[in-house]
C-alpha cells in the first residue's frame, strides 16, 4: 500500500502574487512573481517553526535555518528563497528602498524569486522565520548591484519543480513560467 502525505497546508490558506519591478540596486525579478500565503499553517499548532521544516522539505526545499529577517535591504542572487513565518509579527519591505510593505504573521509564508530585495522594518516578540531554498541552490547576501554577467545568471537559474507550500500543484508551478 502506498504511503500517503498528510498535507500540513491549512485548508483556508490563500496565496496572492505580485510583480516587484528593479529599484536602483535591488534588480528584484522580473520574470517571477513574489508569492505570498495568508495563513499557509495554522499558528497554534504545537511547533510550528517544526511544521513549516516540514512542510518545505515535504515540497522539495529542503530548510536550512531558523531566525528572523536582516534589517537592511538586500536580496539573493543563487537562490530562491522561501520563508515560513513560525511566530510573531512583522512589517517587510519587499522589492528594496521605497518598495512594498507588507505585514506577516505566524502562519504566513513568502516565496521570493531570486533578486527579490527584502528588509525587516519591524517586529513584535519572539518573531521567528524558517528559510529554505530549491535543492542545488546555494544562497548569498547582495547589497550592491550586479553584474551584467552575474544578472544574466541569476535569471537563469532553474525553476524549482514544485511551490514549498503547496506542492506539486501550487501556484509557483502555474505562476513561474
Amino acid at each position: 500500500m502506498a504511503e500517503q502525505t498528510v498535507s500540513l497546508l491549512a485548508s483556508n490558506a490563500r496565496c496572492e502574487h505580485f510583480m516587484l519591478s528593479p529599484n536602483g540596486w535591488v534588480p528584484n525579478n522580473t520574470r517571477l512573481p513574489v508569492l505570498l500565503w495568508h495563513g499557509a499553517i495554522d499558528p497554534k499548532t504545537p511547533e510550528p517553526a517544526a511544521r513549516f521544516e516540514t512542510l518545505f522539505a515535504q515540497n522539495g526545499w529542503p530548510p536550512q535555518w531558523r531566525d528572523g529577517v536582516f534589517d537592511y535591504h538586500h536580496f539573493h542572487s543563487t537562490a530562491h528563497e522561501a520563508l515560513g513565518i513560525a511566530s510573531g509579527t512583522a512589517e517587510l519591505i519587499l522589492g528594496g528602498p521605497h518598495g512594498r510593505v507588507i505585514s506577516v504573521r505566524a502562519g504566513d509564508a513568502l516565496v521570493l524569486p531570486a533578486g527579490t530585495g527584502h528588509c525587516l522594518l519591524s517586529a513584535g516578540r519572539r518573531f521567528q522565520v524558517v528559510g529554505a531554498y530549491p535543492p542545488a541552490q546555494q544562497w548569498d547576501i547582495r547589497r550592491a548591484a550586479l553584474s551584467e554577467d552575474e544578472r544574466v545568471a541569476m535569471e537563469a537559474l532553474p525553476f524549482p519543480r514544485s511551490d514549498p507550500v503547496a506542492g506539486d500543484d501550487g501556484p509557483l508551478t502555474r505562476q513561474w513560467r
